[in-house]
C-alpha cells in the first residue's frame, strides 16, 4: 500500500489554476538580463529546469519603467523588444506543464544613480536615503499616478508576453514600502500621514493592475515585519491587515505572498526558529495564502499540515535544486547553494548547472 504523499506534494486549487503540488518558485534577481531585456538562450532553460506539471513559478522582478530599475541586468516589462524576449522564456515554462506569474516592481530610492536615466536621482516618497544609496527625489503629487499606470503598463505587457498573472512586489523596503512604511513616508500630501493615505498608493496600483489583467491573475508580495533598506513601520500587523481588509479582498486578489520574520534565536537551546508571525494574515486574506523565509522540507510539510499557508515559496533551495519538488517527494539530498554566484552575470555557472537528482 503507497504512502500519501507530504503535505508539500498535495495538489491545490489557485483559482482557475489546478497546481500539482505547493512548492513554488520564489522571485529571485539573477541579474542575467544583459541590458534589462530577458536573454531567451539562458534565462529560457533556467526556468524551464524548475517548471514541472501543475508548478507554480514567479519570475524574478520585472522593473515597470526605466526609473525601476534597484540592480544591474534585470529585466523589465516595459518595451516591446521585453515583451518579445519573454515570450520564448514563458513558452519555456508552459511546456513542461507549469503555470508561470511575473513580479512586477520599482525600487524607488533603492537604487543607484548608474541605474537610473540620465544619471538622474532615484525616485521616492521621500527624498531621506537609505543605507548606500544616493538622496532620492521625493515625488511630487500630480506624479504618482503616472507610476501607478506605469504598473497597468507592465501588467498588460506581462499578459501579452504569455504569463499567466502578475505578482505586484511590495515588500523589502522598495517603492510600496516607502510609501506606507512609516519610518520612511514624511509626506504631507493624500499619500501620507494616516494609515489610509501611506497604504493609498498600494491601493491604487493594485486596484490598476487588477482591472488591467483581471484580479483572478493577480497576486501581491508583502513584508510588513521586514525592515530592509530602513523600511520599517511601528504597528506592521494593523498596516498589513488594513492592505488585506481595505484593498485585496474587495478586489478578490488572488493570492498573498507574505515573507516571514526573519528565524530568531530560542532562549532555550539557542536553535533557530521562526516565529510564525503571518497567522492573523492568513485568516484574514480570503484568497490563496503563501508564505516564504528560509523554510526547509520539514518546516513546510509541518506548516502545511497545520493550516499555516496553502503554498510555500522556496528561494535558495529551489535556486540550486532545479528539481527541488521531486527532492521533496522522496527525501533526496540536497545541492547547496553557491551564495557568490547569486548576482553574477554568467550565463550557466551558478545559473543552469546545478545538477539533478538523476545526474547523480
Amino acid at each position: 500500500m503507497e504512502s500519501a504523499p507530504p503535505p508539500l506534494l498535495t495538489p491545490y486549487k489557485m483559482g482557475e489554476f489546478n497546481l500539482a503540488h505547493r512548492v513554488v518558485l520564489a522571485p529571485l534577481t539573477r541579474c542575467r538580463a544583459y541590458g534589462n531585456v530577458p536573454q531567451p538562450a539562458h534565462m529560457s532553460l533556467y526556468y524551464a529546469q524548475r517548471a514541472t506539471p501543475g508548478g507554480l513559478l514567479i519570475s524574478e522582478a520585472c522593473a515597470v519603467s526605466e526609473t525601476a530599475r534597484g540592480s544591474p541586468d534585470v529585466p523589465g516589462l516595459w518595451t516591446d523588444e521585453q515583451v518579445e524576449a519573454w515570450k520564448p522564456v514563458v513558452d519555456a515554462v508552459h511546456a513542461k506543464g507549469a503555470v508561470f506569474f511575473a513580479q512586477i516592481w520599482h525600487a524607488g530610492r533603492a537604487s543607484l544613480l548608474e541605474w537610473q536615466p540620465n544619471g538622474q536621482a532615484p525616485i521616492s516618497s521621500t527624498d531621506k536615503s537609505a543605507d548606500i544609496y544616493p538622496v532620492p527625489r521625493r515625488l511630487e503629487t500630480g506624479e504618482i499616478p503616472d507610476i501607478v499606470n506605469d504598473f497597468r503598463i507592465a501588467a498588460r505587457n506581462a499578459i501579452k508576453a504569455g504569463f499567466d498573472g502578475v505578482e505586484i512586489h511590495a515588500a523589502h523596503g522598495y517603492l510600496f514600502d516607502q510609501f506606507m512604511k512609516d519610518s520612511v513616508n514624511d509626506r504631507d500630501d493624500v499619500y501620507g500621514g494616516s494609515l489610509e493615505n501611506r497604504c493609498r498608493f498600494t491601493s491604487e496600483v493594485v486596484a490598476a493592475v487588477a482591472d488591467e489583467v483581471g484580479a483572478y491573475h493577480l497576486g501581491i508580495r508583502l513584508s510588513p515585519f521586514a525592515d530592509y533598506m530602513d523600511c520599517s513601520d511601528s504597528d506592521p500587523k494593523v498596516l498589513a491587515l488594513r492592505v488585506i481588509g481595505h484593498t485585496l479582498n474587495p478586489l478578490g486578489v488572488l493570492y498573498c505572498h507574505m515573507v516571514e520574520p526573519r528565524m530568531r534565536v530560542n532562549p532555550d537551546d539557542g536553535k533557530l526558529t521562526f516565529p510564525h508571525m503571518l497567522m492573523p494574515f492568513r485568516r484574514a486574506f480570503h484568497g490563496t495564502f503563501i508564505v516564504s523565509g528560509g523554510y526547509d522540507r520539514e518546516e513546510g510539510n509541518a506548516a502545511i499540515a497545520e493550516g499555516y499557508s496553502d503554498l510555500f515559496a522556496y528561494g535558495r533551495l529551489f535556486l540550486a535544486n532545479p528539481d527541488l519538488p521531486a527532492r521533496f517527494a522522496t527525501n533526496a539530498g540536497l545541492n547547496k547553494y553557491d551564495r557568490s554566484t547569486f548576482y553574477t552575470s554568467d550565463a550557466v555557472v551558478g545559473y543552469t548547472d546545478y545538477p539533478f537528482l538523476d545526474q547523480f
